[in-house]
């Protein structure tokens, strides 16, 4: 599995454990939806600056957060 996908993966993992939706955490980080999907399927980059946003919403740490093992 392609790194982009497995961050992907802990993105939806994290967000689900905060039971907030797609468009809850899109909504959060000024994201579209679709967007946001596409992050979590591996089919589009994030930047660093987001994946701090995003860490920082769903209260992780970036290290959770880019957990590849």
């Amino acid at each position: 599995m392609s790194r982009l996908k497995q961050l992907g993966q802990n993105i939806k993992q994290y967000r689900k454990a905060k039971k907030l939706s797609q468009n809850q955490l899109a909504e959060i980080l000024d994201f579209s939806r679709e967007h946001l999907a596409c992050v979590e399927t591996g089919k589009e980059f994030i930047s660093l600056r987001k994946l701090f946003e995003i860490a920082d919403t769903l209260e992780i740490s970036m290290k959770n957060l880019i957990n590849f093992d």
